[in-house]
């Protein structure tokens, strides 16, 4: 093995392909990129975007033979029921994700394409596949179970799975290692608020609940997804506008969310309308902003003492503004945010709550292809 082993990590969706080259044990970001509009010009298919990354590495001075690459990683959105371990790829691996579509149908066909048009482009190389469900696998069943018909529940496994499980681990961690603690004496709330949003609750290293269920729908506002609905509004969509179900489910994942209220998924922009007296973009903040807060009051609740409070992903790392309102005015519940510290918009991990605080505020930069290159190298190790 190369004294610095890279793995290359791939996250293939409908329409694009992001790619990193990351060295596990430094934590070394070699390089990353990704192709966009797949299918729609230059970019003919999967197979094709796959060519074009490894012709930017190669550009850039990085070609492929170079990297001492030890194993490819791919995210995988769902594994269902049965896969959450991190897991060397085989043919009857790849059909398993394939009957597993209809449970997260837009995202699991395209990450199935770049497993495939990988595994032929790089033969040699063991691929790996990393779970976005894995972390929260074994969430007590009072949160992972759902008040319907057991025997409906039970023959189409559904069940709250949760997502971005990869980031909420790798941020939980790093947080106790910020603080010097260890991990199994914190209380945290993780927030990762990025187009995709989702909460955690994790009780002394352990996921206690989260926010995204049986699909990444559920849960927070987020960029173009709905988040909580009243499920009725499905039906009542179907009887009274006539709507099928495809087109609820396209309007609940692509046309909610600050999009959908809003008219806009970048918080930079929503800001600047809200400024400019927008009635729809305040409206969409405002009602991003009360989802947020519900859980994380929620989730104090659960926990009966939060230690951590941290913030990830673009929205969260970056938007002072959310942070502020997320958690103004909650002093009585032990959590005061530091004005000036708040503000600093220094990219490193950062505590933003005041000395006197009995709950620590921290934003923590997310690195989930860090954390798929490491769970890849422990599986080759192994």
């Amino acid at each position: 093995m190369p004294s610095s082993p890279a793995v290359l990590v791939i996250n293939s969706g409908s329409s694009s392909l992001k790619y990193a080259v990351v060295e596990p044990d430094s934590g070394n970001l070699v390089a990353d990129g990704i192709i966009e509009r797949i299918g729609d010009g230059p970019v003919a298919d999967h197979g094709a975007a796959l060519q074009e990354a490894f012709n930017q590495l190669a550009e850039s001075g990085r070609p492929l033979e170079t990297l001492g690459l030890v194993a490819v990683g791919h995210r995988v959105v769902h594994g269902g029921p049965d896969l959450y371990r991190p897991t060397l790829i085989d043919d009857a691996l790849t059909s398993e994700l394939e009957e597993l579509a209809p449970m997260a149908p837009l995202h699991n066909p395209p990450a199935v394409l770049g497993i495939r048009v990988a595994l032929e482009a790089l033969r040699e190389l063991p691929h790996i596949a990393v779970f976005d469900t894995a972390f929260f696998h074994d969430l007590p069943p009072a949160a992972a179970t759902y008040a319907i018909d057991r025997d409906i529940a039970a023959q189409w496994h559904i069940r709250r799975y949760g997502f971005h499980g990869t980031s909420h681990q790798y941020v939980s961690e790093q947080a106790a290692a910020y603080l010097d603690r260890p991990l199994e004496s914190l209380n945290q709330i993780v927030l990762h608020l990025g187009n995709g949003a989702s909460a955690s609750a994790i009780a002394r290293g352990k996921p206690v609940d989260t926010s995204m269920g049986l699909t990444p729908l559920e849960g927070l506002v987020m960029g173009t997804r709905s988040g909580d609905i009243d499920p009725g509004i499905v039906s009542y969509l179907s009887r009274t506008a006539g709507m099928s179900v495809e087109d609820i489910e396209t309007m609940l994942n692509k046309r909610s969310g600050m999009l959908g209220l809003g008219g806009e998924i970048d918080f930079r922009v929503i800001h600047q309308r809200i400024e400019s007296g927008d009635g729809a973009a305040r409206l969409a903040y405002d009602v991003y902003i009360h989802r947020l807060r519900r859980y994380v009051g929620g989730y104090m609740a659960l926990l009966g003492r939060t230690d951590v409070i941290t913030f990830t992903a673009g929205v969260g790392e970056n938007d002072a503004a959310v942070r502020h309102d997320a958690l103004s005015g909650l002093a009585s519940l032990g959590i005061d945010i530091d004005g000036r510290l708040n503000e600093n918009s220094d990219r490193s991990a950062r505590r933003i709550s005041s000395p006197t605080s009995a709950t620590t505020v921290l934003v923590i930069p997310t690195d989930e292809e860090l954390a798929i290159a490491r769970a890849c190298l422990h599986v080759i190790e192994d």
